[in-house]
This record gives structure tokens, C-alpha cells and sequence, in this order.
């Protein structure tokens, strides 16, 4: 969902992969304010939209009219996936990560600007970031910096997280931003609390989970032929993408130990980008948000 009103990320070369690749009929799984999806409509797509983000849906939906099915809900939910099924794509799309609009507005505790509620949820139901920080052990808190934040003090982090909760509060960003700078010294800045923020919001959210999960449903639904593209800003959402591509264009997946193949005996498809494409000068310069962005593609078997 990191596309904003002006200037979807990767925008250009999303658009020239569908229209190479004869796209028909594309999801877009990540629908934000519908940047790509309008893109897509414009040289003649029908497109099917989804995001778990009530407001995303909204502006969406005024954004791009009644010519464009909008569903809410998250992408690997069943009941989606089976809506996903019945529309037969040819393309799919995932622009993982946040708007410009969620981390700028405070209301929905993305942001380590002072004095914001820590929530983060990306679907306004289940426990948020507060509820997680005040309910983790240090041993899942610690789990949680190390694995998504690459932070290397990260048990003393949860510990220092642990410590705080017993005594006062650890519900506002203030609280957050504080026990990191106990942890990591006065010179911790915004990019230490960007990258431990966005930790505790994929934790929350479990998108690696979600991510996961959907890519190989996607890649079943789509028609042969068929094109699935992701955007992803975060190291372990780009490992698990790069992975999963590289699996399924092998002809076989055995042990090397076994004497013969009993797998599927074929490549499910292609990988379309050896290198991830990312942006340019000019987008950079524009979007800085931008900086952190890898597209990668992959066909399927025709």
C-alpha cells in the first residue's frame, strides 16, 4: 500500500510489465488510493481491487468509480481469494508496505512523531501496538527487533521495553522512542526509529505471514501466461519474494539425496527480473520514500 495520490512507487515500470506481458485482467492486492489501479484501468485493464485499510477503500473507490470491483478485506483472506478465483487474472499485483498518507496521519500510530498512540494496525480490529508491547514476552519482543529491525541490541531493547511497562506507560511513540534511546545512547535518530517502528508494525500486522501465504495462492490464480509483480521495502519481505520466485522456476524441488524426482517434475514459471528493478533518479528525487523499494516479476507457465 505504499502508492500515494500523486506518484504510485515503481508506477512506470508496473504499468510497462502488464501492458508486455497482453494483461487483461489484474488485481491489484495492495489497492492503497489506487494509483497503479487507475494506471492499469487507462490503457484498457479491468482490475479487481483489494486492501484491508477501510479508508484506503474509500478514496479508492471515489478515485476510480463504479468501473472497478473494490474489495475489503486482507489479500490472503479465504473469502477474497475466492473472489480472486472467479475474476480469472492475468496479472497480479502487490505494492507491499504503507502509504504516504497512513504515516502521515497520527491517528493511526504509525509515526514516531511525538505524543502518537501507538496502534499500527493496517485493519482497525485485533490488539495494536500498545496491546503487543504491554502484552510480549521480552523473549518475542526481543524476536521482534532482531528479526525485523536487524537491531543487534535487541534483547536489551525488549528488556528495556519490559522494565519501562512495569512502572508507566508504553503507549505513545514518546514511550517507544525513550526506551530506544536508553538502549542504543543519545545518538539514535530518526533512522533507528524508522527501522525499529516498522519492526513492531510487521510484527503486528504479521505481513511476512500474510505475505507468505498469498504469494503461492495468487500464483495458482492466475491464468497461464499470467504475470505476478511485488513491490517490497523491507529486507525479509524482499528474501521471502526473491525465494519464493527462485523455487518455482526449479524443475524440481527434491532432496539432492533422493535417487529420482517425485516432485512436480516441472518449473511452475519463470523468473522475469534476475536483479530486482528499482527506482530511478528522477523517482527518488521526487518520492524519497521511494529509496528502500524492489520490484520483482515472475510468470507463470504458459
Amino acid at each position: 500500500m505504499t502508492d500515494t495520490l500523486h506518484d504510485p512507487v515503481l508506477h512506470a515500470e508496473v504499468l510497462r510489465a502488464a501492458v508486455e506481458a497482453g494483461s487483461r485482467r489484474a488485481v491489484d492486492a495492495t489497492l492503497g488510493d489506487g494509483g497503479h489501479a487507475a494506471a492499469l484501468v487507462g490503457v484498457g485493464i479491468d482490475v479487481l481491487g483489494i486492501d484491508r485499510d477501510p479508508e484506503a477503500i474509500r478514496r479508492a473507490t471515489a478515485r476510480l468509480g463504479g468501473g472497478v470491483e473494490v474489495i475489503h478485506g486482507p489479500f490472503d483472506d479465504d473469502q477474497v481469494l475466492r473472489r480472486v478465483e472467479a475474476f480469472h487474472p492475468d496479472f497480479a499485483l502487490f505494492d507491499l508496505g504503507l502509504s504516504s498518507r497512513q504515516l502521515d496521519d497520527p491517528s493511526l500510530g504509525f509515526s514516531f512523531r511525538p505524543g502518537v498512540r501507538l496502534d499500527m494496525r493496517m485493519h482497525p480490529t485485533g490488539p495494536d501496538a500498545a496491546d503487543y508491547l504491554r502484552m510480549a514476552s521480552v523473549e518475542e519482543l526481543s524476536e521482534t527487533f532482531r528479526s525485523f529491525g536487524d537491531e543487534p541490541r535487541a534483547y536489551r531493547l525488549a528488556k528495556e521495553i519490559h522494565r519501562r511497562r512495569e512502572t508507566g506507560s508504553m503507549s505513545t511513540s514518546d514511550d517507544l522512542v525513550n526506551a530506544i534511546r536508553a538502549v542504543l545512547g543519545p545518538s539514535s535518530g530518526p533512522s533507528d526509529f524508522a527501522r525499529l517502528f516498522q519492526a513492531l508494525r510487521i510484527r503486528v500486522n504479521d505481513e511476512l505471514g500474510r505475505l507468505t501465504r498469498a504469494l503461492p495462492a495468487y500464483r495458482d490464480r492466475l491464468s497461464p501466461g499470467g504475470l505476478l509483480a511485488v513491490i517490497s521495502y523491507h529486507s525479509g519481505e524482499d528474501r521471502i519474494v526473491k525465494h519464493a520466485f527462485r523455487e518455482w522456476a526449479r524443475t524440481c524441488v527434491c532432496p539432492p539425496a533422493f535417487p529420482m524426482c517425485v516432485c512436480r517434475g516441472q518449473a511452475l514459471g519463470k523468473v522475469v527480473t534476475r536483479k530486482p528493478i528499482v527506482p530511478g533518479d528522477r523517482e527518488l528525487a521526487s518520492n524519497p520514500r521511494a529509496r528502500s523499494a524492489r520490484l520483482r516479476l515472475f510468470r507463470i507457465a504458459p
